[in-house]
């Protein structure tokens, strides 16, 4: 079987450095924070006090009071998203095939705001069950697709990737298996999540998994820093629209750049912890590059999952080395996390969306919030710390690693016709 060329045609972003791809990725490449104390709720009393929010939405933009009220905040991102890549990809629903349309989305955790109140309401009152109509389908995680596909007509392939923080990367390999395999011509592919909330943050901070440098949050997220005390919590979605390289052609869209391969592995090891020498990442990332029909000397680009955890950060580090030897020294690296916190199951379709804006404008964004080096880390790797670099990326690679041991990998690269 021939596998069909998949392109990228469209981006869309909603994140805690802006709303939309240009900002977010202004934001990326000037090196700045989303972390701020919390406004969505009360959290004085909390251990960790700051996230990075998304800034100035107003679903209403997007759809009117009535239906706002029906969808849970990470439905409402995923329509904001999903709306600028279907504009930004010039998609003319009428004038193409919508059964060969999909939309194949991730997200950890779905609708737990909705499930919290809900519950918080119900244990509230004297028993008597009142639960929103709403309350089953808003919280559901395949919701999100649902949605976008009555939004649009699609009748594609549809439903989601759950896999914790490796959701969207998995439903980005699951979208580009689908289109080169020739079972859709297009999907709308990537994820979003909306946990910033009392049992977000409280379920986290009784994993000891986030930071609590109250005291100073912008600088709260500090991967691979000696320093660093565990992740910052962020929220959003990003969207990316999939196409096979014909049906691009066919409709003249411009193209970003190419799906190259994907690589999924297990670590078989802890429920949150990774593989303490990286086992799990290493066969990710050797898979998506022999998909890719890559040598190792290909990739000159690396998206971490960086989440800032004291482990995982020294674990990935150790399967970079392991599986790219000498040439590990010459890749550029980075956690975009420094800057955006760890937004779970939507953290892979951000962070591919910043690795195909690396490969598309030759420019990396950088690690922020570096202070001290770890000695636990071989500090000759190029972190890309503290400030964008400018050089050729023919290739990206994009690694995303979920509670469970759920690791995946994507490609980008240079489209060269």
């Amino acid at each position: 079987m021939e596998l069909k060329r998949v392109v990228v045609t469209g981006l869309g972003a909603l994140t805690p450095l802006g709303n939309t791809v240009a900002a977010y990725w202004d934001g990326l490449i000037n090196g700045v924070s989303g972390a701020a104390p919390i406004t969505h709720f009360d959290a004085s009393k909390f251990k960790t006090q700051f996230a990075c929010e998304v800034k100035g939405f107003d679903p209403h933009e997007f759809m009117d009071r009535k239906e706002a009220r029906k969808v849970d905040p990470f439905v409402q991102y995923a329509i904001a998203s999903t709306d600028e890549a279907v504009k930004d990809a010039g998609l003319e629903f009428d004038k193409l095939d919508t059964n060969r349309i999909g939309v194949i989305w991730g997200s950890g955790i779905g609708g737990l705001k909705t499930f919290f109140e809900e519950v918080a309401s119900f244990a509230k009152g004297d028993g008597t069950p009142r639960f929103n109509p709403f309350f089953i389908p808003k919280m559901l995680v395949d919701i999100a697709p649902g949605h976008i596909s009555m939004r649009y007509g699609l009748r594609g392939p549809n439903f989601s990737a759950v896999s914790a923080c490796a959701s969207s990367t998995n439903a980005m390999i699951d979208a580009f298996n689908y289109i080169r395999m020739g079972m859709a011509d297009v999907i709308i592919t990537g994820g979003s999540e909306a946990t910033i909330n009392e049992a977000g943050i409280g379920g986290f901070n009784a994993m000891h998994a986030l930071s609590t440098r109250n005291d100073d949050p912008k600088t709260a997220s500090r991967p691979f820093d000696k320093d660093r005390d565990g992740f910052v919590s962020g929220e959003g979605s990003g969207a990316i629209i999939l196409e096979s390289l014909e049906h691009a052609l066919a409709r003249g869209a411009k193209i970003y750049a190419e799906v190259a391969g994907g690589g999924m592995s297990a670590d078989a090891h802890h429920i949150t912890a990774s593989h303490p020498e990286g086992l799990g990442a290493k066969l990710a990332m050797s898979k998506a590059i022999a998909d890719a029909k890559f040598s190792y000397a290909d990739v000159d680009y690396i998206n971490v999952h960086g989440t800032s955890t004291p482990v995982g950060d020294i674990s990935e580090t150790k399967a970079i080395i392991d599986l790219f030897g000498d040439h590990a020294y010459k890749l550029n690296i980075s956690s975009t996390k420094s800057m955006t916190g760890h937004l779970l199951g939507a953290a892979g379709a951000i962070e591919a969306i910043a690795s195909i804006l690396s490969v598309k404008n030759d420019i990396v964004p950088p690690t922020i919030n570096h202070f001290t080096d770890d000695p636990e880390i071989d500090n000759n790797l190029n972190f890309t710390f503290n400030a964008a670099q400018k050089r050729v990326v023919n290739a990206a690679l994009s690694n995303t690693f979920g509670f469970g041991g759920h690791n995946a990998s994507i490609i980008v690269k240079k489209y060269h016709s």
